[in-house]
């Protein structure tokens, strides 16, 4: 059922009719996070003395050129943004041949998993405005993603599933822009841990990248505690390297 709020929008359950919203938020919302990533590492120190030294590569190599000294130090840049669109572009690509293919199967025909949308009366139209997924895990699926070589929990942590039937994962949560810093996120939160309270879930976890600040202070309001941080991703590691993102585990015992 939709809960209601003073906000004038609504908490319901995903509908087919939602798709084309759904997925154009989602990629949106993914891609959104290329450009905080960029500027991030760019101001790392490390790249800084990078770029620097690139510059003046090419202010020596043109001839005190600096028109030579800008174009090398676009390049730099140029490559940083690369790696940081390639690892944002490359998980949307993945979803969207994965869960985001056939939501009907994987969350509305499958008890484990749920989808709900933020909608909203803009203009006189409803429009969704939100999204949350969470998909259940069995006991020893998060083992296989987070080990000790990159960051993840050691053996005493697993031993905290440990005939719990399993966890929830929030595989996915957008707010658009106009609607941030109204409750729509704390909403999605709030009927994520309902659903993995009803569902018997011990916990509930994401993933959230460094540039994701909103998201990780959201969740530490909600009791969420890191658990886990790593470096790698599903894309080339030199990309994770010269992109510096850390992607860190958060969790809240339900």
């Amino acid at each position: 059922m939709a809960q209601k709020n003073n906000r004038q929008f609504s908490i319901r359950e995903y509908r087919p009719s939602d798709k084309h919203s759904v997925v154009s938020l989602f990629r949106s919302g993914t891609l959104e996070h290329v450009y905080p990533a960029f500027f991030r590492a760019m101001s790392h120190p490390d790249h800084v003395g990078v770029a620097l030294s690139v510059s003046m590569a090419g202010y020596v190599l043109g001839g005190s050129s600096y028109f030579q000294a800008l174009l090398f130090g676009s390049a730099w840049a140029g490559l940083i943004y690369y790696c940081c669109h390639e690892i944002y572009n490359g998980y949307l690509m993945r979803r969207l041949s994965a869960d985001m293919a056939d939501i009907q199967s994987h969350y509305l025909e499958n008890p484990d998993n749920g989808l709900w949308v933020a909608e909203a009366d803009v203009n006189g139209r409803a429009k969704v405005v939100g999204m949350v997924a969470v998909t259940g895990k069995m006991e020893g699926e998060e083992g296989e993603r987070f080990d000790d070589c990159n960051g993840g929990p050691t053996e005493g942590e697993f031993a905290q599933d440990a005939g719990d039937g399993g966890h929830g994962e929030i595989s996915h949560m957008v707010v658009t822009f106009p609607w941030r810093r109204k409750t729509v996120g704390s909403q999605l939160t709030r009927k994520a841990l309902d659903f993995c309270k009803e569902r018997g879930y011990a916990r509930l976890v994401l993933d959230v990248s460094s540039p994701q600040t909103a998201t990780a202070s959201l969740c530490q309001k909600f009791g969420f505690v890191q658990m886990a941080s790593h470096s790698e991703t599903h894309a080339n590691r030199w990309f994770s390297k010269l992109a510096r993102i850390n992607v860190m585990r958060m969790e809240k015992l339900v």
